[in-house]
């Protein structure tokens, strides 16, 4: 399917996001969209990540969108194969796969300000688009860290987010680099294929034990035949989620509950005292990601695993050496290690005026108004941009909310005859003062760790520093106030009525 020359609105990303701001499209009654995916098939880093035992950690209820609800999720946390399936049953119904470009990369976008247009280089062509909606995903671009002499090795190496499934680990020397969530599913489901095991480990997460289960056949017809049961347990999940926020953004004295937890988990299963030492967090609940896993503990204290905690010297031929002198020898390196959110590569391809990129513009501090708009770039909308990251609830709740919003844009810049509306830069510096404000005092700021929710300004870039149903409300109508409104240009054909 050929790219066309230009397109109403044009969404970079398939993944929740990308396909949730597509469907709503849709029912609007709206045609001119496309949807412009790098990867060969939709579901975003739902795709992306197939490594083995690739689990959410949000219950499946309420990892879904709200106006489309599965009543046959087979377990209580989906796996990502049943996800990834959920995403592509969502675009078929909602019919936006005749929009879905897939293997079509965006190269490059620029403002023209005169057009009040988007101008899109894409690996399939060229377009124009009048309002451009970027939902690349906050975890979307694989880090990997630069170890000394890694360019040696001769083994295979691989990221989790780019699992090679033709690699055979039967009977290898494997090391995992990284000890968070994709390190604490994959361990477990590798351990038992491997000979050897070494987990290179900086700093233990905080684990609580995993509250996964099959879904009962029955309680699935039950859910098809009473839709209402299963909205009810969603909100139930909704509720006891939420109240985590309290704890993470306020008072994280409320977090001693799920600390104490934590360590009676770490104490039942790991009974050796000085490997239970290194495995305890030395930092407040939650100012990590905490990962919920059942399997985390027996895998690593197995006789053919070694955690080392020494950090990594160098890296040989066919071998790690630690701080300590020690030498692993090995076959494979598996880089569990996370992503960079606070330096997207799209934001060095967005160029807005001035020819500005986005990249330069946030110089490694991603900032935005709403987490949505950025002063500099006209009708541009980001989906999960910064600071909208959640420790507690499900992203899609989030997106559900920046959907609205850029809708009731669009809404508005119809209504009004506007060809353009950027946000006001005071809008923006007043909304991020507010959100570092909050931040201050929480869990993620103030819990004594290093991690990738504070940028290499020392900046928290990532997090939304209170409750889901608090953005909702913010969101729910475009503020035209905070915007700096031009009308469209005599020469532009004239906006569709949404």
């Amino acid at each position: 399917m050929a790219l066309p020359a230009q397109t109403d609105v044009a969404i970079v990303g398939a993944g929740f996001g990308g396909l949730g701001m597509a469907i709503r499209l849709k029912g609007e009654g709206r045609d001119d969209f496309v949807v412009l995916e790098r990867a060969a098939d939709i579901g975003g880093t739902w795709w992306a990540n197939s490594y083995p035992g690739c689990q959410c950690d949000i219950p499946s209820n309420l990892y879904s969108f709200s106006f489309a609800p599965k009543s046959d999720w087979d377990r209580a946390y989906p796996m990502q194969q049943q996800i990834l399936d959920y995403l592509r049953d969502c675009a078929r119904r909602f019919g936006v796969m005749p929009h879905v470009h897939t293997r079509t990369e965006l190269l490059d976008a620029a403002w023209d300000a005169d057009g009040e247009r988007w101008e899109l280089e894409t690996s399939a062509g060229r377009l124009s688009a009048r309002v451009l909606v970027a939902a690349p995903g906050l975890l979307s671009e694989p880090s990997t860290p630069q170890l000394p002499g890694l360019d040696r090795f001769q083994g295979a190496t691989f990221h989790t987010a780019m699992w090679n499934a033709e690699h055979d680990l039967s009977g290898e020397r494997v090391a995992v680099i990284g000890t968070g969530a994709s390190a604490i599913q994959v361990v477990p489901n590798i351990r038992e294929r491997v000979a050897r095991l070494s987990v290179f480990q900086r700093t233990p997460p905080w684990v609580l034990p995993h509250g996964d289960h099959p879904v009962r056949p029955a309680m699935r017809r039950l859910y098809e035949r009473i839709p209402t049961l299963q909205r009810l347990s969603r909100a139930a999940i909704y509720g006891l989620r939420e109240s985590l926020a309290l704890g993470m953004t306020r008072e994280p004295r409320l977090l001693k509950g799920p600390e104490l937890l934590a360590r009676a988990h770490l104490r039942r299963h790991v009974r050796d005292p000085e490997l239970r030492r290194r495995l305890t967090p030395d930092y407040g609940f939650g100012c990590k990601r905490v990962v919920p896993s059942n399997e985390w503990y027996p895998a690593i204290t197995a006789p053919n695993v070694e955690v080392v905690t020494a950090g990594i010297a160098d890296v040989r031929e066919r071998s790690i050496v630690d701080n300590d002198g020690t030498e692993h020898d090995l076959d494979t390196i598996i880089f569990a290690t996370g992503f960079s959110p606070s330096d997207p590569p799209i934001g060095r391809r967005l160029r807005g005026h001035g020819g500005r990129t986005l990249s330069e513009t946030w110089d490694g501090s991603p900032q935005a108004y709403l987490g949505t708009t950025v002063s500099g770039f006209p009708n541009l909308f980001l989906l999960y941009g910064p600071n909208l990251n959640l420790g507690h609830s499900s992203i899609v709740y989030m997106l559900e909310s920046q959907i609205q919003y850029v809708s009731s844009a669009l809404h508005a810049m119809s209504e009004r005859g506007l060809g353009a509306v950027e946000v006001r830069p005071e809008a923006q510096a007043a909304f991020n003062e507010e959100v570092q404000e909050r931040l201050a005092g929480s869990v993620w700021n103030a819990g004594g760790c290093s991690s990738w929710y504070l940028d290499r300004h020392g900046r928290n870039s990532i997090q939304w520093p209170g409750f889901t149903f608090e953005y909702r409300r913010r969101t729910r109508h475009f503020d035209v106030a905070s915007y700096e409104l031009s009308p469209r240009v005599a020469a532009q054909e004239a906006a569709p009525a949404y």
